[in-house]
Parts: structure tokens; sequence; C-alpha cells
């Protein structure tokens, strides 16, 4: 078994401890943090992940700091839909799409785009509002 990089390890730490602390206030009204409501691919259950989305004219951009194969983007991506609760508002989204930063850049405010040097690689998930 190869070794776990680091972004598999602060994934792991994150969903442990964290994500559990955040998960208690994330998706409620003033809350920064949303909650990302994925279903599981193989075990079919209902899983919730915190996530900083951005909100964009048709729907959400979300950075992925960890990578495109955490398990609750496999899933989304899998399912072809999720929800996400945002301050305190609920959103049915579909059509996820994953965009490297040059595909996500024209997406986000001018201020945030110089960010994209300092993390090089980074992938975001783009979902469009359900219709």
């Amino acid at each position: 078994m190869a070794s776990a990089t680091l972004a598999d390890r602060l994934a792991r730490f994150n969903r442990r401890l964290p994500n559990r602390v955040i998960g208690a206030f994330a998706g409620r009204r003033l809350s920064p943090v949303a909650l990302m409501v994925h279903q599981g691919r193989r075990s079919g259950r209902r899983y919730q992940t915190p996530v900083l989305p951005l909100p964009l004219h048709e729907g959400f951009l979300v950075s992925l700091p960890y990578g495109p194969e955490r398990d609750w983007v496999r899933n989304v991506l899998a399912a072809g839909r999720c929800t996400l609760r945002r301050g305190g508002r609920r959103f049915e989204l579909t059509d996820p799409r994953l965009l490297d930063a040059a595909a996500a850049a024209p997406l986000l405010p001018a201020p945030l785009r110089p960010a994209l040097r300092v993390v090089p690689g980074i992938r975001f998930l783009c979902l469009s509002r359900r219709r």
C-alpha cells in the first residue's frame, strides 16, 4: 500500500474532528460554511460534508483543496446531483463538472484569481442549480 499523501492525511483528520464540529453550524443562516448533502456510491447512505461554496449566477463553485479523489466528490460526480444547505436555504444542484484552475479563473471574482498561483494544481467542482 502506498503511503498516504499530505492531502489524504489532512482530509482524514478533518473528517474525524473539525468537520464534526463545523457541521454543528454549517448550512445555517449567517454561517459562511455550507453542507454538501450527497449519497454514497456503494452504501447508498446519506452524507453531509462541510464546504465553502462560491455562489455563481447559475450555481456554485467549490474549491477542492484535497483533490477530486475525495469520496464526497466522487459521490456527487457519480450521482450527477446533490443538495447544498447554505445560509438556511436548500439548493438542489446538478451537472457536476470538475474544472482546473484555468477553467475556474473566469468564474472567480478578480481579487481571488491571484490565489490560484499559490495553490498549483487546485481543482474545482462546478454545480448548476436545478431548474
